[in-house]
């Protein structure tokens, strides 16, 4: 069992009219919580309607006068909100993201009952204003083009239905308010972040989801990932140390920083281990440099140094161990990727807030990141590839991100072990 604190059930309660980021705020705070530990699963309102309604026909659908529709609309809610509290209840989830307009008093209320009064559980809305047009036509042009709902209709007729349902919406919407609704745990981000109001969040996961929420930002930008160049001890089979870099580990290094160069890209910082080997592998790249111990690899305790084989012949249980739960398992006097995750946090809370950054790291502390990014499980997270003298290029589009392996064309030996069978 990851380690966990969370001592009651929470829903998450988006709140806000229509393209305003609810889903990607949804997706992004359920990949980072999952991440840090927290079981937690996305709830989407528009999927249960469209499975109550497989014809979308147009934004008439969403008039508050619709009668038959309406009813169709409450009857989703509540029987998303039915498989929200059913999940929470088995045990398996810990926090449940309900993601959804819930641009009501009455509706928010609704909810209230449900989960506070009749389930005793914990509710913390969070609502995305947005009153910069350009900013809402992107989001539509970005997602709702390729919603189910408009297969086969061209960009400039999603856009105007779109802007009907928001109309639709706007006649009822009323946005969360401190005096009317004073009893509710609330925090509102306005302008994807230029402001966040804060009301009444209470205990330790709504701290961490209001500080989390409080440093992501939709500017586009590019992350690149790279280990150091090989290294002496790479070519000796060792793990841990701090040693130099091989031959072919500096001509990696020259490389890299002439393919950095190449790509032209604007206010790039670079950060690296406190270890020689990132540090040689980034110092011919010309860009603003940071070092952070953060990002030292994965400390092997009483292994540091030796290869494979050595583990396996003076430490045969702890040897097998580790392949036993890759994950949880803790070198003697050293760290778990468990503990390398929450070593990480403030690299990735520093890297939400950041433009384009150069990660130049090891492998393992890659793997931590790569997951999270890549919305990757703890038992697949100590398995992914991260080969020596390859860039990852990671790039965020609308809800996920997209990925590029660039293998600069310098032998280095592999230090991949694969998941015993």
């Amino acid at each position: 069992e990851r380690a966990n604190f969370v001592n009651k059930p929470h829903v998450i309660a988006m709140v806000g009219l229509p393209a305003r980021g609810k889903t990607y705020i949804s997706k992004k705070l359920c990949r980072y919580l999952n991440w840090i530990g927290i079981s937690t699963k996305v709830f989407n309102l528009g999927e249960y309607r469209r499975h109550a309604t497989t014809a979308y026909q147009c934004h008439e659908f969403f008039r508050p006068d619709n009668i038959k529709a309406m009813a169709i609309r409450t009857q989703c809610a509540m029987d998303a909100l039915k498989d929200v509290c059913h999940w929470l209840e088995s045990g398996d989830g810990e926090v449940a993201v309900f993601d959804a307009t819930n641009s009501t008093v009455e509706r928010r209320q609704l909810i209230r009952d449900i989960v506070v009064e009749k389930m005793g559980f914990k509710l913390f809305f969070v609502e995305s204003v947005c009153n910069d047009p350009e900013i809402v036509e992107q989001n539509i042009m970005e997602v709702k083009v390729s919603s189910p709902d408009y297969a086969n209709m061209n960009k400039e007729e999603v856009l105007a239905d779109f802007m009907l349902r928001i109309e639709h919406y706007q006649e009822k919407y009323q946005p969360l308010d401190e005096n009317q609704e004073s009893d509710l745990s609330f925090m509102k981000i306005y302008n994807t972040g230029e402001k966040v109001l804060v009301h009444k969040h209470e205990g330790h996961i709504q701290s961490r989801i209001v500080y989390y929420l409080m440093n992501i930002h939709i500017v586009p930008r590019t992350i690149y990932l790279t280990r150091h160049g090989e290294s002496v001890m790479n070519l000796e089979g060792k793990i841990g140390g701090d040693s130099e870099l091989s031959d072919r580990g500096w001509e990696y290094a020259k490389a890299l920083a002439s393919y950095i160069t190449s790509q032209n890209i604007q206010g790039l910082r670079v950060w690296t281990s406190w270890l020689k080997r990132t540090i040689q592998t980034a110092s011919d790249v010309n860009a603003p440099q940071e070092r952070w111990k953060a990002l030292n690899e994965i400390d092997a305790g009483i292994c540091e140094e030796m290869t494979y084989e050595e583990i396996a012949d003076k430490y045969p249980t702890d040897f097998a161990a580790r392949d036993q739960n890759k994950f949880s398992y803790r070198y003697p006097r050293g760290e778990s990727y468990e503990d390398l995750v929450a070593r990480l946090e403030p690299v990735i809370m520093e890297l939400e807030r950041q433009g384009n950054v150069l990660v130049v790291s090891h492998q393992a502390v890659l793997r931590c990141l790569l997951a999270y990014f890549l919305d990757k499980s703890a038992d697949e997270l100590p398995y992914l590839e991260v080969p020596l003298h390859t860039i990852i290029k990671l790039t965020p589009v609308a809800y996920g991100c997209k990925v590029g392996h660039i293998r600069l064309p310098i032998d280095a030996v592999d230090t991949h072990r694969p998941k015993p069978k």
